[in-house]
């Protein structure tokens, strides 16, 4: 299985160009478009991100995860086993918080560049191949070369700010494990707590724990970003009472 998780929106042709790839090379293989709408160029919130949705998917997965704002640049490409899960993408911190998070991992940078390769699409044509290899079960020991750490690592400690606002305008945050009684804030608001949306008022704001972990903030039938000005990058403060 290849689990997709990009900043390419589906309203271009990157994504099929990637798949097309990966149709041509692990054509065996189920393909996953898991996100395509990690908010752009950031790769410190998609490292929170592709943390959070990591253990949702079985051993041996490979995720082909690109945000990659520095394509074309001396930035390295590393390749990561980490949880029994492997990961392909820019050596640029999207990978980090997996790995910090990760009891045992290992690391290589990928060293081998094909020809043609376009400065500007890696996605497609570096790592839509090694990812294709390594789901075939074909390791491709003549590409890689086994590195000791990634070249950028992001604090793996939970991110108390918005990192992803979906269709809905719901917000979540990089902020895991908080209790009911927590005080929660942002813009300028506070939010009270429920389980779900159907426990609160149509209109009415309130924070969650979502079905990845993630503290999440949503109004019941409403968009919260709209309603409150929230924008990936806001802070939000967590006050823990207990």
């Amino acid at each position: 299985m290849i689990i997709l998780f990009t900043d390419f929106g589906l309203a271009d042709p990157y994504v099929g160009q990637v798949k097309a790839r990966l149709a041509e090379y692990a054509r065996a293989h189920q393909v996953i478009d898991l996100l395509h709408e990690v908010p752009a160029f950031n790769a410190h919130a998609g490292a929170h991100l592709l943390a959070a949705f990591a253990d949702g998917f079985p051993m041996g997965s490979v995720f082909l995860a690109v945000v990659d704002p520095g394509v074309g640049t001396p930035r390295e490409a590393a390749v990561m086993l980490a949880g029994g899960r492997w990961f392909v993408g820019p050596d640029n911190g999207l990978l980090s918080v997996v790995r910090a998070r990760s009891a045992d991992f290992k690391l290589w940078r990928i060293s081998w560049r094909p020809n043609p390769l376009s400065p500007t699409f890696h996605g497609r044509d570096l790592f839509a191949l090694i990812a294709a290899e390594i789901a075939s079960g074909n390791f491709p020991h003549d590409k890689l070369t086994p590195i000791e750490c990634l070249q950028v690592e992001f604090d793996a400690a939970d991110l108390a700010r918005i990192i992803y606002i979906d269709h809905f305008g719901n917000a979540w945050t990089g902020v895991r494990h908080v209790l009911t009684d927590a005080r929660i804030s942002a813009a300028g608001e506070i939010f009270k707590h429920s389980e779900s949306f159907g426990f609160v008022d149509k209109g009415e704001g309130f924070w969650f724990i979502n079905s990845v972990g993630l503290l999440e903030l949503a109004v019941n039938r409403g968009s919260a970003a709209a309603i409150y000005g929230l924008k990936v990058g806001d802070p939000v403060q967590v006050q823990r009472l207990n």
